[in-house]
This record gives C-alpha cells, structure tokens and sequence, in this order.
C-alpha cells in the first residue's frame, strides 16, 4: 500500500525545497561510516563531488563566501526529519540566505555505526564537520527543540563556525528537575513514551500537545507519519536519554555558558573558545575541537523564539532561559501558538527569523 506521507514528503516538500534552489546530499564526517545528510544550496556544490574536490572548491571560494551571503543552519526536533520540519522556513529564507538543512543522526538519511555516542555534543560535532566539508565558515545555528540543544552544543564547541543561535523551544541543557516536571504536566512516564509513539493514539496525543490550534489528520495518514518517521527507536531513546543532567551540572554548564559569552566581547575566537562549556559535565568525551582561525571578535547573540501556548517547553521556561544566558539573549513570544509554531504560525516565526538574521547579516 503507497504510503501517503512519503508520497506528500517527495511530491509536495522536497519539490518545494529544490524550487528554493536546495539539492540533498550524503556527507561522510569521519571516514568512519558517519554520514550527515543535508540539503544545501545547489550553487555551493558541485555535482558528485570528492572530499578533495570540494575542499579545492571551498578554497577557491573562500574570500567570496567570507563576503557572501550569510549562511543559516536549520536543526530540527523528535517530531520529523530535517526539510519536512523546516519546508516553510526553506521558502522564506533561501532567496536571500544559504540554508543549509541536515538531518540529525538516526533520522532522515543521517546513519552512524552501532555503538556511536548519543549525546547532544556528538551531533553538533557531525554537523559542524558537514558544514565544514561543505565550506561553510560561519552561519546562524536555529534549532527547534532537540535541534536547539545541538545548537548550543555547536555555538560552545566551535564558537568561530557559529555566530548566533536562534533556540526554539530548546534549552542549553534539560536538567532532571525540569524533565520530571515536564512529564509530570504532559502525563508520560518518559519523554521516550512521549516522542515515540507506538501507535496512532499516541501520536494523535503528542500533536495534540504540540499545537495551539487542534490538528485533524485520518488515522490513515497519521499511520503512514509514524512508518515513515518514527524508527530507529532504539538510538532515539538513548538520544533523550543522554541530554538528562543532574541540576548540579547544568547551572555549572549555563554559568560557564555566560562566561563564554562575556569573554567574546573582550577576545578573539579562538581566546573566547578557551572559555568554553566542560564536556564533562555531560558525561561526554573530551574532544579536540577543530577552529579556525576569525577575525574580529566573537559577537554570539541567542534568540529565543517561542510559542505563547507552548505546553512542552513553556514559557515559564523561556524566562528563565533567558534570565540564565544574561543581556545577549533576546525572548520573542508569538501568540496563539504551541511547540510547533513554525508550522502553525510561519509568517510570524519567518518574520521574527529574517529580522534576527537581518541584524547578523550586517
């Protein structure tokens, strides 16, 4: 039986995707069987390219890119891979942007081999090499939900790629507190059981806490959602396993975040990089963190873009997100919108973006 979902993903939102003027691509980030893919812009690369061909490309093209247009990362959550969480925000940005969109590990056509780390820290680390390979030198990192703790994983490890973070919906880490709070107000065991349903029941309940307005989808279509998303149910569990900290850790980590922060009004990159996040912290292994060298100063600023009725991450959340990170971090709210306001409200949340990146751009 056609799966109807695959069949609108192919026919609706990656026909959407190429007429902005994106291709997909599979990366190899280590040599090792750690393969990013990622839809990037048709113009930055070359067709059937070799890992040498694109680094000659990228050099060659360098000191246009260093003037070009910003590029922007787009990092997306549980609830899909990357071009169908982000389609609309595609649309909107890639006549005046590079956007670059990268399915995390474990979903879309993102693979790594049995026994990877499953950390926050690891992804980033994958996608920062992609974007690497690819000759991205700086970008806006906007990370939707897990996507966004991968942002602040990549803004921390390799602040001379990643000029600014836009959170959505995301935290720097989810300390234990919070997420036993979280499931307490969502009535889920785990957050394993929330993401991850097993059947359509369930999946009808975790759109239904996603959004402000109530969704209507046949249980035929919401079927096919779940046989065509949700798998790799396995490495998915221990994803949300591992970005559960003691609070202990995590108010170390956000201090050190603020650290890091205010040291890049005073320093180069690679001098502010000297400040950042202990690895440790998250129960992740410590890894030499490739930088390049930058000019001029590290001028990171964090936007946190929320829904009003967000009921996963509200917005209790957000204020003290942003009491936490300090004067660099600027909260907007949308009103009449949940956890998937991108989709519910996209001229709003496109508006809200394009005004940030105006601002980076200059």
């Amino acid at each position: 039986m056609v799966n109807l979902v695959h069949v609108a993903k192919k026919q609706l939102v990656q026909r959407l995707a190429k007429m902005a003027g994106l291709r997909q691509r599979a990366v190899d980030v280590d040599d090792a069987g750690t393969v990013i893919s990622i839809w990037v812009p048709k113009d930055k690369l070359p067709a059937g390219p070799t890992a040498e061909e694109m680094e000659t490309e990228r050099r060659k093209k360098e000191t246009k890119r260093n003037g070009g247009r910003l590029s922007v990362v787009l990092l997306h959550g549980f609830a899909g891979d990357g071009i169908l969480t982000w389609v609309l925000q595609v649309v909107a940005l890639a006549r005046h942007y590079d956007v670059y969109v990268p399915d995390l590990l474990f979903f879309g056509g993102s693979v790594s081999p049995a026994g990877a780390d499953q950390t926050p820290g690891f992804q980033a680390e994958c996608v920062a090499s992609a974007l690497r390979r690819l000759g991205v030198e700086r970008c806006v990192a906007v990370g939707f939900s897990y996507g966004g703790f991968v942002a602040f994983k990549m803004a921390e490890a390799d602040p001379a790629l990643v000029v600014s973070v836009v959170a959505t919906w995301s935290l720097v880490y989810m300390t234990r507190s919070t997420s036993e709070a979280m499931l307490r107000r969502l009535g889920a065991a785990s957050f394993a059981e929330f993401l991850l349903p097993n059947d359509v029941a369930g999946l009808k309940s975790l759109f239904a806490a996603g959004t402000y307005r109530k969704w209507w989808l046949p249980d035929r279509v919401l079927s096919d959602y779940m046989k065509l998303m949700i798998f790799n149910r396995k490495e998915r569990t221990q994803l949300l396993e591992g970005l559960v900290v003691s609070d202990e850790d995590a108010a170390v980590v956000v201090r050190s975040y603020r650290q890091l922060l205010y040291a890049s009004r005073l320093y180069s990159c690679k001098e502010a990089t000297a400040a950042r996040l202990p690895s440790e912290a998250h129960g992740e292994r410590t890894r030499p963190a490739r930088l390049s060298a930058c000019s001029g100063t590290y001028t990171e600023e964090i936007l946190l873009l929320w829904g009003d009725n967000d009921s996963i991450f509200n917005m209790e959340l957000a204020r003290s997100l942003k009491e936490q990170l300090g004067e660099k971090a600027t909260l907007r709210s949308i009103a009449k919108a949940g956890h998937l306001v991108m989709l519910e409200r996209p001229r709003v949340f496109n508006r809200c973006l394009r005004e940030f990146l105006l601002r980076q751009s200059r």
